[in-house]
């Protein structure tokens, strides 16, 4: 054993011992041991205190899917700390409705398409039996601006829904058969009296801005309303039992492909950038009419009531009469997918936090699926949409009618399966 004194002398004097004293430990200030903590052990400090984590060091999987504009969903903070509770994190891979049914899908766990034609697509494609969710729905819309809607009201061509205590209103029932008209007449803004209703002038066309449609299931569907409209009301691929007048060319759904087409803004944007258009600063100068979601209309109101204490009244929604639901599906491709479809129609904080972000959640057995976001709308102090006393629902075209449609509007690429599948 060493020994731990030292001589400790100056020259002549005797040698005398020294001991020296072991070293103190200073204990630190609780609130230094944090900061003193690695990154990776405060950052999971940190989720256990939020509830993002159940346990420490519980396992993660990361569930990857195709997702169209429904992703928006799941980059909500709230549902993703919902998910993580439940284990799961969702990796989102964003492309359009129908891109999602003609691309590869090798490698993904889910996908999340935003209506019925894309899903329809995709499940042809699938060689096994595979589980679906229908978590949610919401009509299709079209944005605008308070100046160009009056304008619409004095054509008579839109009627203002009755908002309550009698202010002014977000909402407008739209006569798509008299709107329509104004596109072939290819009528601009000035034209149907804009400058009587505003202290600005627009000499552009009246079109409605859409997404792709070669891509995005919003524009596909804006589709379907236009073709049923133009083809008397009814669907296209319907008209031998109707009697209707066939065209030269012996085939009745690409005649009225051909008198769609004109109607149509074909300048489409990428399918996820026309709702962030249509809200931002610079929305009105962009299109003065976008199509958009219901759901992402009340969300934005919602936010800005929570932000500023009052609605956007400058933005208003047109609803198009006869109007259109969209039915998102998700679909699952494997084991890890059928937990995340299980969780979307089982799960009741997921189903509260779709409703506080504006969808029309379908539920069994329960209150009415419009009822409860009505509460919560006035819950908000966001005036509630009343339903259009004209209930024309718009019949889809089947899907080989509908693809048809898209590919003549479009000059899509055909679906089909890919090479590597």
């Amino acid at each position: 054993m060493s020994d731990t004194s030292t001589p400790d002398r100056t020259p002549g004097e005797e040698p005398r011992l020294t001991t020296r004293r072991p070293t103190r430990r200073r204990t630190r200030h609780p609130r230094h041991v944090l900061a003193a903590l690695p990154l990776a052990v405060a950052g999971l400090l940190a989720l256990m205190i939020s509830g993002n984590a159940l346990r420490p060091f519980e396992r993660i999987t990361t569930i990857d899917g195709k997702m169209a504009s429904k992703s928006d969903f799941f980059k909500d903070p709230e549902v993703q700390r919902l998910l993580l509770k439940h284990g799961i994190r969702v990796e989102i891979h964003r492309l359009g409705s129908r891109g999602i049914a003609t691309q590869s899908l090798r490698g993904m766990d889910v996908v999340f398409p935003s209506g019925q034609p894309a899903a329809k697509l995709i499940l042809q494609r699938q060689q096994r039996s595979v589980r679906t969710a229908r978590p949610f729905v919401t009509p299709l819309v079209l944005g605008t601006f308070r100046d160009y809607a009056k304008t619409l009201v004095a054509r008579g061509v839109a009627r203002p829904q009755k908002a309550a205590g009698g202010g002014d209103t977000l909402y407008y029932d739209l006569d798509m058969h008299a709107f329509l008209k104004l596109i072939e007449e290819e009528r601009t803004w000035n034209d149907v009296g804009f400058r009587d209703h505003s202290r600005r002038s627009n000499g552009g066309r009246v079109l409605v801005r859409t997404s792709s449609v070669c891509e995005s299931n919003a524009a596909g569907t804006y589709l379907s309303i236009l073709a049923f409209v133009k083809n008397g009301n009814q669907a296209p691929g319907t008209e031998r039992t109707k009697g209707a007048e066939r065209p030269a060319s012996g085939d009745p759904v690409l005649g009225v492909a051909a008198r769609v087409k004109p109607l149509i803004n074909l300048q489409g944007m990428a399918a996820d950038e026309q709702a962030d258009s249509y809200f931002s600063d610079e929305g009105e100068s962009i299109a003065p009419v976008s199509l958009v979601y219901e759901h992402q209309f009340l969300k934005h109101q919602v936010d800005h009531q929570k932000k500023r204490g009052e609605q956007d009244d400058r933005r208003v929604l047109l609803y198009p009469s006869p109007h259109a639901l969209t039915e998102p599906e998700m679909i699952s491709l494997g084991e890890e997918g059928d937990r995340l479809t299980d969780l979307m129609e089982s799960d009741a904080a997921l189903r509260r936090r779709a409703i506080e972000l504006g969808f029309r959640v379908r539920f069994s057995g329960e209150d009415g699926t419009s009822e409860q976001l009505n509460a919560y709308l006035r819950e908000h102090e966001v005036q509630v949409p009343t339903p259009n006393p004209d209930q024309t629902k718009v019949d889809a075209p089947d899907l080989d009618a509908l693809e048809r449609i898209i590919n003549h509007v479009g000059s899509c690429r055909p679906p089909g399966q890919d090479d590597d599948e």
